[in-house]
């Protein structure tokens, strides 16, 4: 499961970083673990957070470790995120069975994927492909377009951090192809590592494992979000990077089907969150709002 392995790395580096301190995994099975639909059709991304959030609460954790692509734009007032550890690889990755790029796939071919904002982009780049929604773990997600009983696509679109985390880059590495020219989700291949508001024990704790520019590119990303009042139902594209000593800041928005699609890209030598305040505002005067919220 990969929310355990995430949580597992957090935990190893949490020792490493304080002596003195001992950590337990809890396992806490969320609604959208135990959702097979769709989760826009029952709720988005807030099903993967509600109960983690809720155990914050009631004391039964200290700390809850998300994939920060799943939290939620809007967190309640007595939680934060506190750290957010080095951020693995932000990209998408198309996985076929000869290792194709979206632009060798043959037209017709269909592509599965969960995103809306995946699916915008794809289509945009091959408007000839049928992109179908797939759930499931990130292995039984592979098998749909790998394995000869289980095959029944051509290909699947998965976050590259999620397979590298899964230890499963070395077993599939000959079927992946990074997708370069689909730009992620704010948060993808970063943790956020949610506390109470005013917890400073454990902010102490986690103090050692946050990495500076992850933490603040999270910020900036979920700002964009912020801005745009963007949530699990919204097609948006947001990624922010340190570039030779500077923030690059990009972003996307688009219908499902690829249509109306708004890039934006801009660079500072600023705080990452006042490139955001700008990214947000140059999108919102080329109509990001009317798309979003048609």
């Amino acid at each position: 499961m990969l929310a355990m392995t995430q949580s597992g790395h957090v935990a190893r580096a949490i020792r490493a970083a304080n002596k003195n301190v001992r950590t337990e995994l809890v396992e806490i099975v969320t609604t959208g673990d135990e959702t097979a639909g769709p989760l826009l059709d029952v709720g988005g991304k807030g099903l993967f957070t509600e109960q983690l959030e809720d155990a914050l609460r009631d004391g039964s954790i200290d700390m809850a470790v998300h994939s920060a692509k799943d939290v939620p734009t809007y967190i309640d007032d007595d939680l934060t995120i506190s750290a957010v550890p080095l951020r693995a690889d932000a990209r998408d990755a198309l996985v076929t069975g000869a290792a194709l790029d979206l632009r060798e796939l043959s037209g017709g071919a269909t592509v599965g994927t969960g995103s809306l904002r995946r699916r915008a982009q794809v289509l945009a780049w091959r408007s000839d492909v049928t992109v179908v929604p797939i759930r499931g773990n990130i292995e039984t997600r592979l098998q749909r377009a790998l394995s000869g009983s289980e095959r029944k696509l051509d290909a699947v679109v998965l976050a590259m951090a999620g397979l590298i985390r899964g230890g499963l880059t070395e077993k599939y590495g000959g079927y992946i192809r990074p997708l370069v020219d689909v730009m992620p989700a704010a948060g993808q291949g970063a943790l956020a590592i949610e506390t109470l508001v005013g917890n400073d024990a454990i902010a102490r704790i986690l103090a050692p494992i946050n990495d500076p520019d992850s933490f603040e590119a999270l910020a900036a990303e979920r700002a964009v979000l912020f801005a745009l009042e963007a949530d699990c139902h919204s097609c948006i594209a947001v990624h922010f990077r340190r570039l030779e000593g500077k923030w690059m800041g990009t972003s996307m928005v688009a219908r499902e089907d690829g249509s109306g699609m708004i890039k934006e890209i801009d660079v500072s030598s600023g705080p990452a969150l006042e490139l955001a305040e700008k990214l947000a505002a140059t999108l919102r005067a080329k109509g990001a709002m009317e798309l979003l919220h048609e």
